[in-house]
């Protein structure tokens, strides 16, 4: 009879019916709220995860963008000492254009008719082809008009940055005092074509003629100075230009730019952790997914008893189900991108201070990304259940026993887990990021699940029905006659417990580690290329003015040679962290007296030890290094040597002086070397200019403004961490709440059953707070165990900060289970109690 009528159906001709008995339904369940945590959820996963993408997509087209405009050449080969003529031979061999520049930072001091004002500029020093790229803009007077220029300042004069002027009290045409060197200021920089992304880049600029440098005396053995050679091939070639490119490496590493540690640092710990608030977000809706779709299929048990009663195909039936559950996806994940768009526009606009300007639009990947965690959310996680709507027997009109949905087969549900756990590796764009936090509650449901099952088995051995009060006998025992409802709930509601715990836990760990960076007592000066013989008169500078407990190191420039008598040349695989750290020179020193807040966690550290030195563990992992293995550097031309007795974990966050390499010596012979100190200056005007005027030759960065910029960088991206946020606490919720709705019926009827004995509302009512407490007290134990683990997992691997978590949060855990769980029954189970008795049975007998 079913064939027969499905044969002669009106709407046989067909497809269109499936589509509009679709739409009849998607209208019908959207009204009556059937589809809203669904929705929910997946909205709220979309836009987590594309409000991240976007902004990061955003900010490496940024990065690749200004790589591309501040090149300044078709190649460019940088060294920290004068490169080997061979490059620029070779290319003049080429046929190329040959720009030579160096750069470095220092004092520029205005002269004593103007104040003598001293200020840290960004210096650059470039030759008559400069800039082989593009032009330079300049004012010749602050009131002149812009001129594009193709040309490098004439020797004897120099331009700078209008900042530099205004800071100076200086105009065209006044003198600018560089070292030892006096120049004349013949123009203002408006627009400097290279002028790189780098933190010394935020200096102003004082632009020289590179015949001017030696003059200057600025230009010592252990001064940190770039030299950049610029190619140009001819009509742009980018084939002779990538040519030379493969030479010059064969012949040279680069090196890269180099930033601010601390800004880095903290500004990546932002973004993972964004990213795994966005992870954690898409992993709760996963959840939410799974719990609401079930749910969902058993509210729709009997409607589809009767299509199948009326003739409906199962074919029609799973058909109808599958296009309801493929639009709602893709409508909700469209809403999910528009809120992740709006969402990403707010991180930009609170870190707007730091991000460089005019960054480029998103591409289209987050937003391929967000549709397709969108879909794989409901059609993965929410339609295999509700396909099985389509096996309902027609039976199960006349009996309500038959047809209940089954767990899904277990391919299903880890084809579906893979293709999720997939998606959010790629979303994290950190493998151990994603690794971790997927296998970390992938293991942690199984987990749960497995107390929970023994839990639920033990409830009746602990509860005995003679002497406990009735209200925890009837709690106990309708968990233990629904075990799976059980299972379910305590699994879901400590996953998502346990998501919200590891980011409490760790956004408040890792901002105060972010807070650390920047110690009240941390110096604000740092003040390099003091030479040897100038070294008793600063001491005794800082002395009379009031500086006490400065850090005072030499600092040696050294290159290694030999581990263990080999070569390094032939230790390392070319391009591997290992082999680019030994292509430059290591900042060295020594000292008897180990730095403070720097633990030895290998070996041991012994005074004026002759032959030892220590390793920064750090470099040590980077370069394989053990205790024992004797390290050979050239430190300009001559060989030091020494066996590793000691690792050092150094905090590179503490604002202090810090080396990769320490012998453990109060003197090492005549070696080249200057010396490097940090301090807090005195409030009392005028002590950088005194620094300045009686050590024209040093370079004393005031990292004051920095130190400020950085806590002001902090402050916007906590707040950009804290609108995230907000997105996994609202997800975790409507886990809790899906989690609670799904047993709404079996409450209600085991509620009318117990109402139509006497059972009074007062006494039902505390059975289910009693319930639900036992439930979230339990989950909310197992997810802040959980937590602890997965956040020192994170902190370790990810994060790289040293996280101990607080004795109380087992304890905190299990409270604020129960107390959350209750709140989200008696929003989403009120209305079972609230139900008059007559309702009550009437409901629990229609169903």
């Amino acid at each position: 009879m079913t064939n027969e009528r499905a044969t002669t159906h009106p709407s046989n001709r067909p497809r269109a019916s499936v589509w509009r008995l679709a739409g009849r339904q998607v209208w019908r369940d959207f009204i009556a709220g059937e589809l809203r945590l669904l929705l929910w959820a997946v909205v709220l996963a979309v836009g987590a995860l594309t409000a991240v993408g976007f902004f990061a997509d955003r900010m490496r087209s940024g990065l690749v963008r200004d790589a591309a405009q501040l090149l300044g050449g078709d190649a460019v080969v940088l060294g920290d000492k004068p490169l080997a003529p061979a490059f620029a031979q070779d290319a003049l061999r080429r046929g190329f254009v040959v720009g030579q520049a160096a750069n470095f930072p220092s004092m520029a001091r205005a002269g004593a008719a103007q104040g003598g004002a001293a200020r840290l500029a960004s210096i650059k020093a470039v030759d008559a082809a400069y800039p082989l790229r593009g032009k330079i803009d300049v004012r010749f007077g602050e009131s002149a008009p812009v001129r594009s220029l193709r040309q490098a300042p004439a020797p004897g004069t120099a331009w700078i940055d209008p900042a530099l002027a205004n800071a100076l009290a200086l105009k065209v045409g006044d003198t600018l005092e560089l070292g030892d060197a006096t120049l004349r200021i013949a123009a203002l920089i408006a627009v400097e074509p290279d002028r790189g992304t780098g933190f010394s880049a935020l200096a102003p600029r004082v632009l020289l003629n590179l015949a001017d440098l030696p003059a200057t005396g600025l230009v010592q053995p252990s001064s940190r100075i770039t030299w950049r050679l610029a190619v140009g091939a001819p009509s742009g070639d980018e084939k002779a230009a990538d040519d030379y490119a493969a030479w010059a490496k064969a012949k040279i590493k680069a090196e890269g730019l180099r930033g601010m540690r601390e800004m880095t640092q903290t500004v990546d710990r932002a973004q993972q952790f964004l990213s795994l608030v966005a992870l954690l977000t898409a992993l709760l809706s996963a959840v939410a997914v799974a719990v609401a779709a079930r749910d969902f299929a058993q509210r729709h048990l009997d409607d589809c008893a009767m299509l199948r009663v009326l003739g409906e195909t199962q074919r029609r039936i799973a058909a109808v189900h599958a296009i309801e559950f493929c639009g709602l996806g893709l409508f909700a994940s469209l809403v999910g991108l528009a809120l992740g768009f709006a969402l990403h526009l707010g991180f930009v606009a609170l870190l707007a201070s730091w991000l460089p300007n005019g960054l480029p639009w998103p591409g289209p990947l987050p937003a391929l990304l967000g549709v397709g965690v969108g879909l794989i959310l409901l059609l993965g996680f929410g339609l295999p259940p509700v396909l099985q709507l389509a096996r309902v027997p027609p039976l199960r009109v006349l009996r309500r026993d038959v047809g209940t949905p089954k767990a899904a087969s277990v391919g299903v549900l880890v084809g579906a887990f893979l293709g999720f756990a997939a998606l959010m590796v790629v979303a994290a764009r950190d493998v151990k990021l994603g690794l971790i936090s997927v296998g970390g509650f992938a293991g942690a449901a199984l987990v749960f699940a497995l107390v929970g099952w023994l839990a639920v088995r033990a409830l009746r051995r602990f509860v005995p029905e003679a002497r406990a009060p009735r209200w925890l006998v009837l709690a106990t025992r309708a968990i233990a006659a629904r075990p799976a409802f059980a299972v379910l709930q305590v699994a879901s509601m400590a996953i998502g417990l346990m998501a919200l715990w590891v980011l409490v836990l760790l956004r408040t760990d890792l901002i105060a580690s972010w807070r650390a960076a920047t110690p009240p007592d941390a110096p604000n000066r740092f003040v390099v290329n003091i030479q040897p013989d100038q070294a008793q008169a600063y001491r005794d500078m800082l002395k009379t003015s009031g500086v006490q407990g400065d850090d005072w190191f030499p600092m040696i420039r050294g290159r290694l040679v030999t581990i263990d008598d080999e070569p390094v040349g032939k230790r390392y695989k070319p391009d591997s962290d290992a082999s680019n750290m030994i292509q430059r020179e290591l900042n060295l020193s020594h000292s008897a007296r180990l730095q403070d807040k720097v633990r030895i966690v290998a070996g041991k550290w012994v005074p004026d030890e002759v032959d030892g030195l220590s390793v920064e563990e750090g470099l040590a992992k980077t370069l394989g290094l053990k205790l024992g293995d004797r390290m050979v550097f050239d430190v300009g031309g001559q060989m030091v040597s020494g066996r590793i007795t000691s690792l050092r974990k150094v905090d590179w966050g503490s604002m202090r002086v810090n080396f990769f390499v320490m012998f453990p010596r109060a003197s090492m012979g005549d070696l080249p070397l200057s010396y490097i100190s940090a301090f807090k200056a005195p409030a009392a005007p005028g002590f950088d200019n005194r620094l300045a005027a009686q050590f024209p030759n040093v370079t004393a960065i005031d990292v004051s403004a920095t130190i400020a910029q950085l806590q002001g960088v902090l402050d916007q991206v906590i707040h950009a961490v804290e609108l995230l946020f907000s997105f996994a606490l609202v997800a975790g919720l409507v886990v809790l709440v899906a989690t609670i709705s799904a047993t709404r019926e079996a409450r209600a009827r085991e509620f009318a059953v117990m109402r139509a004995v006497g059972a009074s509302s007062a006494l039902l009512g505390r059975v289910q707070q009693v319930e639900l407490a036992g439930i979230g007290a339990l989950a909310g134990l197992l997810a802040a165990g959980a937590a602890v683990a997965v956040g020192w997992s994170l902190a370790t691997w990810v994060f790289e900060f040293h996280w101990h978590p607080p004795w109380w949060v087992p304890v905190a855990g299990a409270l604020s289970g129960g107390a959350l769980a209750l709140a989200a029954g008696w929003w989403s189970l009120h209305e079972v109690l609230a139900r008059p008795v007559m309702e009550t049975l009437r409901r629990a007998a229609q169903e």
